[in-house]
């Protein structure tokens, strides 16, 4: 089991690569739509992404191995977050590519009375729920993050100058309805922008929580458009398609910027 899980991670880079030259495909198709090009070439740009999006399957043939070793190890997580997130995308996964690795045997033959369509579909549903799972994940460790920034922040704060018997002036203490209304939108303002600051912080401190969240966050709408829950179009998504492959490809060439467990 470990073997094939090495010799199948040794396929990953490829796979990316791939992937990003499929949705540059995509994005290029729908460019050449917009400026009314020649049906020849867009014919040839589509077979490419069919092409290229055939490779792919053939490259994850037995992934779902992976996948199921992984859940394997996130059930031993001590966070239980953590351990339900990780676990349940990864048996996602699994069946992911399980659904994709029939669709690549019906596109080539081997089963050729496979209904595509139907197989497709729940490929990409379990693709959904991984990514849901995943984004689920990092909002989980951005909030731990952010409180642990706000705590050491709040450590470090000087101490009011104000002293706690300070008596209120009467004229601030109650104020007309119209200053109240605008000190409370002050308040709620300086709250968010404080908020955003922090949020900014933490991610500029953690690039690999950074680059997962704007990665799932960018492979989300591919297969809620190609599920019909969320249209954006084919440039949307060959450019969300072609973000993340780009940032999937430069974890693999520096591997501390992926977010690990």
């Amino acid at each position: 089991m470990d073997s094939w899980v090495r010799f199948n991670a040794q396929s990953q880079a490829k796979e990316r690569i791939i992937r990003a030259a499929q949705y540059s495909c995509t994005l290029l198709g729908f460019a050449l739509h917009r400026r009314d090009s020649s049906g020849e070439l867009r014919r040839t740009v589509l077979q490419l992404e069919a092409h290229l999006s055939l490779s792919r399957k053939l490259l994850r043939l037995g992934s779902s191995v992976e996948a199921l070793e992984a859940a394997k190890r996130s059930v031993h997580l001590s966070d239980s977050v953590l351990r339900l997130c990780l676990t349940f995308s990864h048996l996602n996964r699994a069946l992911y590519f399980a659904c994709d690795n029939l669709l690549w045997a019906g596109r080539t033959g081997i089963l050729p009375g496979l209904d595509q369509n139907k197989w497709s579909q729940r490929s990409f549903r379990y693709y959904l729920f991984a990514l849901i799972l995943n984004l689920t994940r990092d909002v989980y460790e951005l909030r731990l993050l952010m409180e642990r920034e706000a705590r050491f922040r709040a450590s470090k704060a000087p101490p009011s100058p104000v002293p706690g018997g300070a008596r209120t002036p009467d004229r601030l203490a109650d104020p007309s309805p119209p200053s109240a209304a605008l000190r409370a939108a002050a308040l709620a303002w300086a709250s968010l922008r404080r908020r955003l600051h922090l949020v900014a912080a933490v991610l500029y401190g953690n690039p690999p929580l950074l680059l997962d969240l704007l990665k799932n966050g960018c492979d989300v709408f591919v297969p809620l458009d190609r599920l019909g829950l969320y249209r954006t179009g084919p440039g949307f998504v060959g450019a969300c398609g072609l973000t993340s492959s780009l940032l999937s490809i430069l974890t693999i060439l520096h591997p501390w910027l992926k977010l690990k467990p």
